[in-house]
């Protein structure tokens, strides 16, 4: 009888489950999502992965960039400090470290973080720009400028560090538009010029001037000292001066002058100024001024001022008076200038004047009238270095006929440190 054998069932297939993605996976998948514009989704991936590698700097590094794009500042920074600690020699971390505290406003913090990244990348020329930033928003020019200068030397980006040069330069604010020499660059305690001048005035040797100074700022004003010396007639005089600007009360300064000449054969023996300016609001300024000349017979040049800042544009318009003795002279002059690059210390210049006199002891009528104009370019080639050239002309008439014209040219150079 045929038996009947029956083989037993086969055991059920296994089914394999799904092998876990790695950890590198699970990472370039966070940074996918964070770079994606899918931040919240990003966050999740980068805790799963804190829960594989607790304290791993390079997912801590990723979620405090994540939560600082969120402006999750306090998390950002408890992530980033975290990854610091954990690998104080990583640059990226101390990056972002910095970055979140200057987006958060607390730039004495991102400073300290900057420090670290730029001793990890002494010639990294955006790590000398961010901590430029850092020490801009603390008020450190010169330091700013200075890194500004190194990574512009190690091929940072020309354009990003010229703007940010440009910003640290103070953009001409009232009351002191029309005078320069009231305020210095951010930055520099100090300043030296060497200016000349040259004038043809149709008859007889060329005249001309040279002037040498050295300025001092202070918080509360300037002072500055100069020599100078005039050729005129065939003749030459020497004099020194101070000239001091002055801080007063809210939006007033005041500039003082005093200049001495011991032989006096072109300049007078002593001679002051004294002129306050205030400011009137809306871009607006006025000013009052007295200067004495000590010649044999005394001199008074009483003056006012009105002026108006608007933009990058300064208008000013000065009438003076000009008493002596035997004689009595009025003059009007008008300027304006435009500060082409946006600061302080970059500018084309327009003038013109015209005046009258009124001289007893005069042969032709005791009236006699003048008028002239001029042009001026001051133009730094760096932060420390910068200079000036100009041109002028001047006609003057009296009794109705012609009395003389005069030309001139001159040239300045600027140095500040």
């Amino acid at each position: 009888m045929p038996i009947d054998f029956q083989l037993p069932d086969s055991p059920p297939a296994q089914v394999q489950p799904p092998s876990a993605p790695s950890f590198d996976d699970q990472y370039a998948n966070a940074r996918a999502l964070a770079n994606g514009g899918q931040p919240e989704l990003a966050l999740a991936a980068y805790s799963a992965l804190l829960t594989r590698s607790p304290g791993n700097a390079d997912v801590l590094l990723g979620r405090g960039v994540v939560y600082s794009r969120l402006g999750r500042w306090n998390e950002a920074v408890a992530d980033l400090s975290a990854a610091a600690s954990a690998s104080p020699d990583y640059a990226d971390v101390w990056e972002a470290l910095g970055n979140t505290y200057r987006w958060s406003e607390q730039p004495a913090k991102a400073l300290e973080a900057y420090e670290h990244l730029v001793a990890l990348r002494p010639k990294d020329p955006a790590a000398l720009v961010a901590r430029a930033r850092a020490q801009r928003a603390l008020g450190h020019a010169f330091e700013a400028r200075a890194d500004l200068e190194r990574a512009r030397a190690l091929g940072g980006d020309v354009g990003e560090i010229d703007g940010l040069l440009a910003d640290l330069q103070p953009r001409p604010t009232l009351p002191s538009a029309g005078t320069p020499d009231a305020t210095g660059a951010a930055g520099y305690d100090w300043a030296a010029s060497l200016a000349s001048s040259w004038t043809d005035v149709g008859t007889g040797p060329r005249w001309n001037d040279q002037t040498a100074s050295l300025r001092h700022y202070m918080k509360a004003g300037s002072l500055g000292f100069e020599t100078l010396r005039a050729h005129r007639f065939g003749q030459q005089d020497y004099a020194w001066a101070l000239d001091g600007y002055a801080s007063l009360w809210q939006g007033a300064y005041a500039n003082l002058r005093y200049q001495h000449s011991a032989s006096s054969r072109l300049f007078p023996a002593n001679s002051g100024r004294v002129e306050v300016w205030q400011a009137l609001g809306q871009g607006w300024e006025a000013s009052l001024s007295d200067d004495v000349l000590g010649f044999d017979s005394r001199v008074n040049i009483y003056g006012i001022s009105l002026a108006k800042y608007t933009g990058n544009f300064y208008i000013q318009l000065r009438h003076q008076n000009i008493v002596s003795e035997d004689s009595h002279s009025t003059g009007e002059r008008l300027l304006a200038r435009w500060y082409y690059t946006g600061d302080a210390d970059n500018y084309l210049e327009l003038s013109a004047n015209s005046g009258r006199s009124d001289d007893s002891l005069s042969l032709v009528g005791g009236r006699a009238r003048s008028g002239g104009g001029g042009i001026a370019l001051v133009r730094y080639f760096s932060p420390q270095w910068g200079g000036k050239i100009g041109a002028s002309f001047s006609r003057a008439a009296s009794g109705g006929a012609a009395s003389g014209n005069e030309r001139g040219i001159s040239f300045a150079l600027y140095r500040r440190w």
